[in-house]
């Protein structure tokens, strides 16, 4: 059994997403939906917008009819246990972190049934009158019960491409082209809930960037509790934050009363060794007059 559900994984994250399951345009029209809502199977994207002068990042509902946008404050991405496979026992599949054989609950790359089939996209037609080349999604944070990670493979040899890790130091950037439609293998290492701390940076047509902000929710396992997801919080620093600075009651900064210490020892050491020199050149003369 163990055997036969690593193969199961490993065909799915090998097969290549067909075509027509990433063409796609979006209508302008689409709204935003409000109220809570789970999203547990079905086409959902995530995805900068540009509406009302404002960016957002925004969840795209494909499974509602008809599709719509809706909040990540009040989406929750449900990883039922049908998702659950085991990791195989392949030297290809060591970045998970985990041996072969454990338990994971994995988002495929690939449509599957009965599982919700998560990617993202640049398309939103607001975003594509204000982009220029494409954005910059951001990993800013993970907070869960285990290790997330996100990885493409293309073809049946090709090897995995890791994009983000919960395991290595953040942010985590990753560069996506306007007017793109991706979907890639997200693996939950445990079950439990699960929040992602998210940037989007656009760069602008007419110069400059644009970051919005937000977390995706994701309840993962039968047992995960929407409502948690949907109520929790993770802590992580601004993007656009300065870095912090300690200072000295006169509100020096630390790093300036630093290099201005150093300054004076280097003034310090400078003096005294001019003076030794001048000393010794002083007694040379003196020497020199009494032999004369």
């Amino acid at each position: 059994m163990l055997a036969l559900l690593g193969r199961v994984m490993v065909a799915a994250a090998l097969a290549v997403p067909s075509p027509d399951g990433l063409s796609q345009s979006l209508d302008p029209d689409q709204g935003l939906a409000t109220g809570p809502a789970i999203l547990e199977t079905g086409h959902v994207d995530v995805g900068p917008r540009f509406r009302d002068d404002t960016w957002s990042i925004q969840i795209h509902d494909d499974e509602a009819a008809p599709p719509v946008w809706r909040s990540p404050d009040e989406a929750v991405i449900r990883v039922r246990d049908a998702a659950k496979q085991e990791v195989p026992d392949d030297p290809a599949y060591a970045f998970l972190g985990a041996p072969a054989g454990t338990s994971v609950h994995v988002l495929p790359q690939t449509q599957q049934e009965g599982v919700v089939w998560l990617g993202w996209n640049t398309q939103d037609p607001g975003l594509l009158a204000q982009a220029g080349r494409g954005v910059t999604m951001n990993l800013r944070g993970v907070q869960g019960p285990g290790r997330l990670t996100v990885f493409l493979q293309s073809g049946t040899l090709g090897a995995p491409q890791v994009l983000w890790d919960s395991a290595n130091a953040y942010p985590q950037p990753l560069w996506v082209d306007r007017n793109t439609h991706t979907h890639a293998n997200w693996v939950f290492g445990a079950p439990g809930v699960y929040l992602i701390a998210l940037d989007v940076t656009a760069e602008l047509a007419g110069g400059g960037t644009a970051t919005a902000s937000t977390t995706l929710r994701f309840a993962v396992g039968d047992a995960a509790g929407p409502d948690e997801a949907r109520a929790g919080t993770i802590a992580v620093a601004s993007p656009s934050a300065p870095p912090s600075v300690p200072a000295d009651d006169r509100g020096f900064p630390g790093w300036l009363l630093g290099v201005l210490g150093l300054a004076a020892l280097l003034l310090i050491a400078l003096l005294v060794s001019v003076a030794v020199r001048g000393a010794a050149v002083r007694r040379a003369a003196e020497r020199a007059r009494e032999s004369a």
